[in-house]
């Protein structure tokens, strides 16, 4: 699905998470909660969507506060409700555009990291949303020939 000017999350969606799928070179960035959510403590920068924002922009702002990277969004992977949390999540496919990923948020945000292809069920052991995946496997340069 092509990235489109996004529409504004309403009433029923406002509890709705954005997440930033952000892909550099062969890495992709994970975030380890402060605190778990159930078996969730790796995850992409994500964020509860604001009344009147876009899953897009939110991914933006949640990656620039959680993580101090700014990154533009791409590419809209999907929603679902995610298996772990009951939570309606929005997939966003982003680049990184400027800043150094940290921990900005030490209030959300335990620790960063640039996770190849094979490690991402290191750290995710659960596996992916299959969209999410695809995109990966694409984006990503595999290790192996």
């Amino acid at each position: 699905m092509a990235l489109g000017r996004g529409t504004p999350v309403t009433s029923k969606a406002e509890v709705a998470v954005a997440a930033a799928i952000v892909a550099r070179g062969a890495r992709v960035m994970l975030v380890q909660r402060r605190v778990t959510e159930g078996a969730l403590s790796w995850q992409f920068p994500a964020g509860k969507i604001e009344p009147g924002e876009t899953p897009e922009e939110a991914a933006v702002r949640e990656t620039q506060e959680e993580t101090g990277l700014w990154v533009a969004p791409q590419e809209s992977l999907g929603c679902r409700v995610h298996p772990l949390t009951g939570r309606e999540i929005h997939y966003i496919a982003c680049r990184p555009v400027g800043g150094e990923a940290a921990v900005a948020s030490a209030g959300e945000v335990a620790d960063t990291v640039w996770a190849t292809l094979g490690e991402i069920p290191q750290y995710v052991p659960y596996g992916l949303f299959e969209p999410v995946q695809r995109y990966l496997d694409a984006a990503l340069p595999s290790q192996f020939p």
